[in-house]
């Protein structure tokens, strides 16, 4: 963008952010909340520019140095590594792409490193007390039997919230004992299923989910026909985990990090657990051997007769 002025080149930039936008969704496969999140931390660092603008002299197109600056302001806020990680990658991909269309000569935000990432070790649910919260939803009738069926699911596979709720009456192969499922970016993977979430599953599609007038294929149903949200599904897991006597913070992911520890725990190598957690890089399923170690060392100081004393 040679010659323009600072706002010139920031209305340019601007221009580009909803075909950017639709590029993620269309071309890199991205999830809408994803996209819809990237968009929102590009609008993010016009404001901060626009603000540097109104204080004097500003780089017409975005450099290197307002990169570094801007994770600089942002830091000092109180963001944390990830969100400022998060941020880094909108930049890159933004950047990418107005490279690609030629309103830059080159993406500024390539040389900044990724900040270094805490481990944050997620919450992990004990089998008893996973066993304790299927238990609690009243099979006695069709909403019991679909909570059931959502519940059991969410532990059997290893699934995201996002990915439950996607799923539709075709998805689940209970012929094969799989469930289909498209993760993020939309990349579809195959989940076994084990013969009780089959049994379970056969009886809901069966008998349970008809008596809730579907108006859609969507798997899991509410009370209109129409599929869950993500929001109720988490409401509904604080529920049962409270009528089943657990009071940690726990959420629909939950089931998740539990299902692919429990399986390292029984033996499962990491290349598997990587598979059916459906992770493009095994670096994301590393950290739930960090949380086997730490259950470990945790029985380790609790009942060796040394640690006690």
């Amino acid at each position: 963008m040679p010659h323009s002025s600072p706002s010139q080149a920031a209305d340019a930039l601007r221009r580009l952010l909803f075909p950017w936008r639709n590029s993620l969704l269309a071309e890199r496969g991205l999830s809408l909340h994803t996209a819809d999140a990237y968009t929102r931390d590009m609008e993010n660092f016009f404001l901060f520019r626009d603000e540097l603008t109104q204080k004097g002299n500003v780089p017409a197109p975005p450099d290197e140095g307002q990169i570094f600056l801007y994770l600089s302001w942002l830091r000092a806020r109180g963001n944390t590594a990830q969100t400022l990680a998060r941020r880094l990658s909108a930049l890159r991909a933004f950047f990418t792409f107005t490279a690609e269309e030629g309103v830059m000569a080159a993406n500024p935000a390539v040389l900044p490193e990724n900040p270094k990432m805490s481990v944050h070790l997620p919450e992990v649910l004990s089998q008893e007390e996973v066993e304790a919260l299927l238990n609690t939803p009243d099979m006695t009738n069709k909403s019991g039997w679909r909570d059931r069926c959502m519940l059991e699911l969410l532990y059997a596979a290893g699934l995201r919230v996002s990915e439950l709720c996607a799923l539709t009456v075709t998805d689940p192969d209970l012929q094969r004992g799989l469930v289909r499922v498209f993760g993020k970016g939309a990349k579809e993977r195959l989940c076994p299923l084990h013969d009780l979430m089959q049994k379970m599953l056969s009886t809901y599609l069966r008998d349970w989910r008809p008596k809730f007038i579907p108006k859609t294929k969507a798997l899991f149903l509410n009370r209109s026909g129409e599929g869950l949200t993500r929001q109720y599904v988490w409401k509904t897991v604080k529920k049962y985990a409270l009528t089943a006597g657990i009071t940690r913070a726990i959420s629909p992911h939950t089931f998740r990090h539990s299902f692919a520890t429990h399986l390292l725990e029984g033996g499962a190598d990491l290349r598997t657990v990587q598979l059916l957690l459906g992770h493009a890089d095994i670096s994301a399923t590393e950290i739930y051997t960090h949380v086997q170690t730490e259950r470990l060392l945790g029985i380790h100081r609790q009942f060796h007769p040394r640690s006690r004393q």
